[in-house]
């Protein structure tokens, strides 16, 4: 089974995305997809995001497949450097915690890919995540606007009592 993984940051800090894609196989077509997954958070970083994603997708596999054999694909060289080559984690350490617990459990290769290029696979990964953070975004801009009205309108009834 193959899994790309992704996140999105919009700002960094900011409101973040992460998606992941299940592949049976590859055969350069979107119709290679058999299920998706996506998220985000209000407030956090692109790394956040990244690593959520990949925690998600093998929280997802752990569950429905535990004993398939799992290639995954991040455009996070952190991520794989830290997995393949032993990279100290120097932040986020809950999720690495997590994905540290889990990682035992399945039988998976992580490799790299290159971000925003021509894989069709990683590049609609990008386009859920992105699309979950812009969700966010929205969400943070809808309770900024409320509470801006909600001030201005205690504001207003403050004046108004003063006279």
């Amino acid at each position: 089974m193959i899994v790309y993984t992704d996140g999105s940051c919009i700002g960094n800090p900011g409101p973040g995305g992460w998606a992941f894609i299940v592949l049976k196989e590859q055969n350069n077509n979107l119709k290679d997809i058999f299920d998706q997954k996506s998220g985000g958070e209000v407030d956090t970083t692109n790394n956040r995001m990244e690593m959520t994603a990949l925690l998600e997708s093998l929280k997802y596999f752990l569950k429905k497949y535990p004993d398939k054999k799992l290639q995954i694909y991040s455009d996070s060289n952190l991520i794989v450097q830290t997995i393949n080559q032993g990279w100290k984690k120097k932040a986020n350490q809950d999720l690495w915690l997590e994905i540290d617990k889990i990682l035992p459990k399945i039988n998976f290769k992580i490799d790299w890919v290159k971000a925003h290029h021509k894989n069709i696979y990683n590049n609609y990964c990008d386009q859920l995540a992105l699309k979950k953070a812009e969700e966010f975004q929205n969400k943070t801009k809808s309770q900024n606007k409320t509470k801006q009205n909600k001030n201005l309108l205690l504001k207003k009834n403050k004046q108004a009592s003063m006279f």
